[in-house]
């Protein structure tokens, strides 16, 4: 099958449209253009695809009405102009998405609503009903509330985690240039567009550049998003959102952009959720027969096979494992607070009714919440 063909055959779409489109480079929102993006989006809808938008532009668009003359650069001051300009984008979305009969819906995340696996499903429950709605769902992070340590840094792998979450078919990144290309076309007359390669292909990293001055993310992110996509199964096309019917054009499978493909058949949606966050809250370092045992058996992780534990973790948080070089091998859901834990490491399971005074779980780790990367 041509790879062009996973476009044609996508039944989910993740599209999500970057900064310096929805605000012509600073000059404040482009309504023509998202007008035009959000006529595509109702057709894509009318085949009875499910299409879940994934929007910037809400700092990008404070700076402009508040006239500032860039992004901020401290956090108070970006959340306010987030909160400024996240009423002018939703109003243009709702708007424009009525001329067409389409219902929309508002979601801000941060990046601990989905490392928090109760809220996680609850994400991921609400976008699934209002998908079966026929709703379109319109992604932001939430700029207004987020800090350092829970900010996604980037839409491009908000866009990646909301693949994950329904299990995309496709995400489409909309941008301002025309993919990926082999060398910088701002430099290299000769550079040429990549149109389709692996997301794992090492050299795209090579190649990519950095980010505008609006957005937060570059080629890099965009790269790393699609990767991050991949764990769902999902191909990834990067394209130039101001291309004539851009979207209806890649479903009817034409060679626009960059297509990323997946190397690999999806994970189980319980271990893609565990291999692709972000944050961990502590992290276990294992011997070699531990390390063995988990990427060559898929086994549970057991006590004894456990040397050192770091960090602040409860019981059910997201932690790392790694071997003893430091090269982090898995994520899992840990069955012991990290005092506990502490006491039992390097103990065989039949010791811990006799070393905490009560019979807990036989493993660190049950293989069932145990994903390696």
């Amino acid at each position: 099958m041509n790879n062009r063909d996973l476009l044609k055959k996508a039944r989910t779409w993740i599209i999500k449209i970057g900064s310096s489109l929805l605000t012509d480079n600073g000059k404040g929102l482009n309504l023509d253009s998202i007008g035009r993006w959000a006529q595509q989006i109702s057709l894509l809808q009318d085949m009875g695809l499910d299409v879940v938008l994934v929007s910037s532009g809400a700092v990008a668009e404070g700076v402009s009405r508040l006239g500032l003359p860039g992004r901020p650069t401290a956090i108070h001051e970006q959340q306010a102009a987030a909160a400024v300009g996240q009423m002018g984008l939703i109003q243009a979305y709702e708007s424009r998405f009525k001329t067409f009969g389409k219902h929309t819906a508002q979601i801000l995340l941060t990046h601990d609503d989905l490392s928090n696996r109760k809220r996680y499903l609850n994400a991921r429950a609400t976008l699934r009903t209002l998908l079966d709605m026929k709703v379109i769902p319109v992604i932001n992070e939430n700029d207004t509330v987020v800090t350092d340590e829970i900010c996604f840094g980037d839409n491009d792998t908000l866009g990646a985690l909301v693949a994950n979450l329904i299990n995309a078919d496709v995400l489409v990144i909309l941008t301002d240039q025309q993919g990926v290309f082999d060398a910088d076309p701002r430099s290299n007359a000769t550079a040429r567009l990549i149109s389709e390669a692996s997301s794992h292909d090492e050299m795209l990293m090579a190649v990519a550049g950095g980010g505008g001055a609006l957005g937060k993310g570059g080629m890099v992110t965009k790269i790393r998003a699609a990767r991050l996509a991949s764990r769902s199964g999902t191909a990834t096309c990067i394209v130039h959102g101001s291309s004539p019917d851009v979207l209806l054009a890649l479903q009817r499978g034409q060679p626009l952009g960059t297509l990323l493909v997946p190397d690999s058949q999806p994970l189980a949606a319980r271990k893609q959720w565990l291999a692709s966050h972000l944050q961990v809250r502590g992290v276990l370092t294992l011997d070699a027969g531990a390390v063995r045992v988990l990427l060559g058996s898929g086994k549970s992780l057991l006590p004894v096979g456990v040397k050192a534990v770091s960090g602040h973790f409860k019981r059910g948080d997201l932690v790392a494992c790694q071997d003893e070089a430091g090269i982090a091998i898995a994520h899992g859901l840990v069955n012991y607070d990290r005092e506990e834990a502490a006491l039992l490491l390097g103990k065989g399971s039949e010791q811990i009714a006799a070393i905490l005074g009560y019979d807990g779980d036989h493993e660190l780790i049950h293989r069932d919440n145990l994903a390696l990367l």
